[in-house]
């Protein structure tokens, strides 16, 4: 397979690289009036950019509370998903820097996270902040000392900006893609991508269209099964041109996405709703919001829904 050809399918034509279907797509139901997450994580300040591990009793998030910079990762534990969220910690000083860092995205394995940081750092690429990872052995391990993806004309860091880390694993091939907004264009934040390798390093960045806009489009979360993304933009036709969660679907992995769409209230609001994150099931939706009901300025919300079919 050509380069180009392996780029291009990271924009859906997975068909051409045999990604088949893996069975009809699941159905459900309607979003329910969201949530907050309340004051066991949420404080006056932001709050934010939550995401959690895969049994949903580690939930990673960024706050500019009181730590080491302006911004920094911060994560919580619970015994169970029913159980309440243990008191916050710092991921401390050998990840987080004077630099803001936020926008953590764990791995599916759980041993990478991704996360932004602004420039302050050594090996910073330029721009506004790059990205970066810090691995660790298993989920029992400590975390190492974050290093940068590498700065590269193509991607994945630029002297532009590159922001919003996602994560999404082709469920056939295991093939994994590194999802993230860049602004290389100099007009605005669109969504590019990056094939990672075994190493967890990022390939050349290529423009994802259908996730594109003329506007804003950073942070997105593809469902596990491939089928549904969501994606933070305050395109046109957000609400009260504030920033939004949309919505792109396709009936199998060999189709193209479809236009993306807004879900309207009460998932997205008159102010902002952004980074999303969903649950395994795709039942649980995790975002961020300064909407009324808030305990500062942004905090984290979920919304969930009901699975019709499997």
């Amino acid at each position: 397979m050509t380069r180009a050809l392996t780029l291009l399918c990271a924009l859906g034509c997975y068909a051409a690289i045999g990604f088949s279907s893996l069975g009809a797509a699941e159905t459900f139901g309607d979003w329910s009036t969201p949530l907050n997450i309340g004051l066991s994580l949420n404080t006056a300040a932001n709050d934010e950019y939550a995401v959690l591990s895969r049994d949903e009793l580690t939930i990673y998030f960024t706050s500019d509370r009181a730590g080491f910079g302006g911004l920094d990762l911060w994560f919580a534990t619970r015994d169970s998903v029913h159980s309440l969220w243990s008191d916050p910690q710092n991921m401390g000083p050998l990840v987080n820097s004077e630099a803001d860092d936020s926008l953590p995205f764990l791995s599916p394995n759980e041993h990478v996270l991704y996360f932004h940081s602004a420039r302050v750092r050594p090996e910073s690429c330029g721009g506004q902040g790059d990205i970066w990872m810090t691995r660790r052995r298993n989920k029992h391990s400590e975390w190492k000392h974050p290093t940068n993806l590498g700065c590269d004309p193509l991607g994945p860091n630029t002297s532009a900006t590159e922001t919003a880390p996602a994560f999404f694993e082709d469920p056939t091939t295991d093939q994994a893609w590194l999802f993230y907004g860049s602004n290389r264009t100099g007009v605005d934040f669109d969504v590019y991508a990056s094939q990672l390798g075994e190493d967890g390093s990022a390939g050349r960045g290529t423009l994802v269209p259908e996730f594109s806009s003329p506007k804003r489009d950073t942070r997105i979360f593809i469902r596990k099964d491939g089928l549904e993304a969501f994606i933070t933009s305050n395109r046109s036709g957000s609400l009260n041109a504030s920033l939004d969660i949309w919505v792109a679907t396709r009936d199998t992995l060999s189709d193209m996405w479809s236009a993306p769409t807004n879900p309207g209230m009460p998932v997205n609001s008159l102010l902002d709703d952004v980074a999303p994150w969903l649950s395994k099931d795709g039942t649980t939706l995790y975002f961020s919001s300064n909407r009324p009901g808030g305990y500062g300025a942004r905090d984290i919300w979920y919304t969930t829904r009901s699975k019709l079919s499997d």
